[in-house]
């Protein structure tokens, strides 16, 4: 039994209960969260897990050069104001 999910898909808690299993691969497959009811009401949303980054490389592109931060500057400046 295939359960057809959209953007705003949702189950009653009971439905949920009984076929957690195959829901549970479902957002995974489909990437796209699930609403669980009760009485109609929302009471809790299963969303994917993101997958995990490698560590390495991570920051890539996040740190700019800009110059040397080291040197003096030529312009005179007070420390106190």
């Amino acid at each position: 039994m295939d359960i057809k999910m959209d953007n705003s898909s949702s189950i009653g808690a009971g439905d949920f209960k009984a076929k957690c299993l195959k829901l549970l691969d479902q957002v995974v497959e489909t990437r796209q969260p699930l609403t669980i009811t009760k009485h109609g009401k929302p009471v809790a949303r299963l969303v994917p897990v993101e997958p995990k980054r490698a560590l390495f490389g991570a920051l890539k592109g996040s740190v700019y050069y800009e110059g040397d931060i080291i040197s003096p500057i030529d312009a005179p400046w007070d420390a106190a104001n």
